[in-house]
């Protein structure tokens, strides 16, 4: 059994086959996929995936920081609110993005420290967006006496970087299709770093691994990351499979 740690197969880039790619990645052994949600038009879509594929699909719960914008406070409302009725796998996804935009850099510090917060309030793990905005997220994380459990998700810095969020504990390091690009770097990071300390994502639809880059990410493309994960620290494939499996279950099974 793989776990695909992060996949938004409720996009519409899905809409034509959706049903069929996740009844593909589920016979290719990819038995749990956990979907991080975007903002309040993604959330109806992500809850009808986890109705139809009950024992699949999960549904986190978040505001992205790429949608926090002028009315990120009434966003938050609507994230709340769902934290009151019932469960989810995790609060997710969260952090901050300054990739496009630095507009609501302090909007986003706000959001982010929010549902931090409600993570140590409702016992749930966090899923972190970083993108170009590694200081600012490593200092409010370093803020707090103590933090949720939690995924840096796409991890694609630098080994101090990584050496930092682990020093965090309880901490993992999503790992996708960026460790099959060639030059990406990622392969010396994951040299220096013990196979504990990752699990394996897609970020589907974005960020397919070779040899599908430029294409439709998929969560069936899983085993391909976890392949160039086995080559990397030269151990089997089943032993990939089964740490990041592990290492997973650990994070979402509170």
């Amino acid at each position: 059994m793989f776990i695909d740690t992060h996949t938004h197969l409720y996009s519409e880039e899905f809409n034509p086959d959706r049903n069929e790619i996740i009844k593909n990645s589920i016979t290719k052994g990819i038995t749990k996929l956990y979907l991080p949600n975007v903002d309040s038009t993604s959330i109806d879509g992500m809850l009808q995936l986890e109705k139809e594929f009950p024992e699949n699909c999960f549904a986190m719960m978040g505001l992205h920081p790429c949608s926090v914008k002028e009315n990120y406070l009434e966003e938050l409302a609507i994230i709340e609110s769902w934290l009151d009725k019932r469960k989810f796998a995790a609060i997710g996804e969260i952090g901050i993005d300054l990739y496009w935009d630095k507009t609501f850099l302090n909007e986003q510090e706000i959001a982010f420290k929010k549902q931090i917060d409600w993570a140590l309030t409702y016992n749930y793990s966090i899923v972190i967006h970083c993108r170009n905005a590694f200081d600012e997220i490593y200092s409010i994380l370093n803020s707090y006496k103590t933090l949720p459990k939690g995924i840096f998700h796409c991890f694609s810095g630098t080994i101090e970087q990584a050496e930092k969020i682990l020093a965090l504990k309880h901490f993992k390091l999503g790992i996708g299709g960026v460790v099959t690009f060639k030059n990406s770097g990622l392969d010396k990071v994951l040299e220096s770093i013990s196979i504990e300390d990752i699990v394996l994502e897609t970020d589907a639809p974005y960020l397919a691994p070779m040899p599908h880059r430029g294409k439709r990410n998929e969560s069936s493309y899983i085993p391909l990351i976890a392949q160039k994960v086995a080559d990397i620290k030269n151990i089997s494939i089943e032993e990939v499979q089964h740490i990041t499996t592990k290492n997973a279950s650990y994070i979402f099974e509170n």
